[in-house]
């Protein structure tokens, strides 16, 4: 193992198979702060933003930020905010260094700096992957108003603990400095997010005050997302046979396939990257997109995995490759489709092969 770091200078001696960032990250301008930088969001958005800058668009760059754990920055930090995102397939493995997140923040450490980033008038997008457990919902959907955070929170607006209180006191800043509001886009594997988290934060705001509650409701974007790429846990051998195929060490090396899929409602009056011009789909309504992925992709894995496993098949890959279990999918995929609307933009056919 090297003693070397990835980073902006070991960067530019990697090998030529590993694909680098060829813009000047010192040009980059923040303008998207992150909630909650798991491996999925390394993998997924920050890839996309990646692309962006890299086709010129240098006002995007992200501010990622951790509500909780201090591992993603103690290992990026030192990187000075690169990874390397590995794309592996059943025969291939390619490497690619991102840089689209400039810097990194630990909440509970400085949450004056989080809010700091928030209310940044360069900030106009905030995006969120913090797990559905984070959105603290009560049993009814509603917000879990008597949860300790949300009680913590309410009490103390400038130190918060949880994205309702980061999000809503940040946009009383921005409210009361005369500076436009962020846009929110939730990217959390969550029915109508966008909406969802509208509704959480309103009620959260209504409990500061009704005006802000106004504010937020009328003034304040929640488009809706529906994201999917599968993103392993990296292992120690990951990291060990990145780092050697590099030539210097990255810390924590995401893991991911080649499928990947962001469907975003177009709704950014703060503006927005050209993200569709990378393989993003903006729509109207993320709603028959969502069906088109619980009936065809969750759907058809349930179905692989409860006739492989009465088939006597350990994974998937081999379940799906019986002729017969294979047969039954695409009768499954045929019949699901003829459920979808034919007027919402969706290529069924094209969605199905992918999978």
């Amino acid at each position: 193992m090297t003693d070397r770091r990835l980073s902006n200078t070991t960067r530019q001696a990697l090998p030529a198979s590993v694909a680098v960032p060829g813009y000047d990250r010192n040009r980059v301008l923040p303008g998207i702060v992150h909630l909650g930088v798991g491996a999925f969001h390394r993998a997924h958005q920050a890839a996309y933003v990646d692309d962006c800058l890299a086709a010129g668009e240098m006002d995007w760059g992200i501010v990622g930020v951790s509500l909780r754990s201090t591992d993603t920055r103690d290992a990026l930090a030192p990187q000075e905010g690169l990874y390397t995102l590995a794309v592996r397939s059943s025969d291939s493995e390619s490497l690619r260094v991102v840089g689209s997140i400039m810097s990194m923040l630990v909440a509970p450490e400085d949450p004056g700096a989080v809010l700091a980033a928030l209310t940044d008038p360069r900030t106009s997008i905030v995006t969120l992957t913090i797990t559905e457990k984070a959105y603290l919902r009560a049993a009814g959907g509603g917000l879990d108003a008597a949860h300790p955070d949300i009680v913590h929170d309410l009490a103390n607006p400038r130190t918060p603990r949880t994205a309702h209180g980061f999000l809503v006191e940040s946009l009383a800043r921005r409210r009361s400095a005369g500076i436009q509001p962020f846009t929110v886009l939730c990217c959390d594997n969550l029915p109508a997010n966008g909406a969802t988290l509208h509704r959480l934060l309103v009620e959260f705001a209504a409990l500061r005050g009704t005006d802000l509650a106004r504010h937020i409701a009328d003034e304040v974007a929640f488009p809706s997302s529906m994201v999917d790429r599968i993103v392993p846990a990296t292992t120690d051998a990951d990291r060990a046979r990145i780092s050697g195929q590099l030539g210097v060490e990255d810390a924590w090396p995401v893991m991911t396939e080649p499928f990947c899929q962001w469907v975003v409602e177009d709704d950014f009056p703060a503006g927005r990257p050209d993200w569709e011009k990378f393989g993003v789909t903006m729509v109207g309504d993320v709603g028959p997109f969502e069906d088109m992925k619980l009936r065809l992709l969750n759907g058809s894995h349930s179905a692989i995995a409860y006739l492989g496993l009465l088939s006597g098949y350990e994974t998937v890959d081999r379940a799906f490759a019986d002729p017969a279990i294979r047969q039954f999918v695409d009768g499954l995929w045929a019949e699901a489709i003829t459920t979808l609307p034919k007027d919402a933009g969706l290529d069924t056919a094209d969605y199905a092969a992918q999978l």
